[in-house]
């Protein structure tokens, strides 16, 4: 599995979420399990049926973080790059696809990902088209879509 990359915030976003699982949720779930234990006959009980998913959910969701945080890289969003211009994982990229107005997006690693507030993926299409280049280049999208291109404004 490749490394994740993630902001220190990021991280620490994942870390707090990994904590509140495994106490006070794992905890909450073992409550539920067990007061639907005690309602009767098991194979007919729907509350102990999802009781037992969200148990199955939230293990799996406890082992996604763990492997997830185990395998970060993180972002040094102070470091200066060997090229300052050159898109990079943790970089505000401005970009302006033709006759449409300029758009900011901040380069994350995928488990960071939040496109509604600006934040792309390094996997997405358009972040893997965005990465190596410099400000003033016109890079191809190859979207699920159909490709496009876009113009690399600046970067920070």
């Amino acid at each position: 599995m490749p490394a994740t990359y993630l902001t220190k915030d990021g991280f620490q976003k994942l870390q707090e979420e990994l904590e509140q699982l495994r106490t006070s949720k794992r905890l909450e779930v073992a409550e539920r399990l067990h007061e639907a234990m005690e309602g009767g006959e098991l194979i007919e009980n729907a509350e102990y049926e999802a009781a037992k998913n969200e148990q199955a959910f939230l293990e799996g969701r406890i082992q996604e973080l763990e492997v997830i945080l185990a395998m970060a890289h993180l972002i040094d969003e102070s470091s200066a790059h060997m090229d300052p211009t050159l898109v990079q994982v943790g970089d505000t990229v401005s970009i302006q696809e033709d006759g449409g107005d300029p758009e900011e997006y901040t380069i994350v690693g995928a488990a960071e990902a939040d496109p509604r507030s600006g934040k792309i993926s390094n996997e997405s299409p358009l972040g893997k088209a965005l990465l190596n280049h410099h400000p003033g280049d016109l890079v191809t999208v190859d979207a699920p879509g159909g490709a496009f291109k876009v113009k690399i404004l600046k970067t920070t």
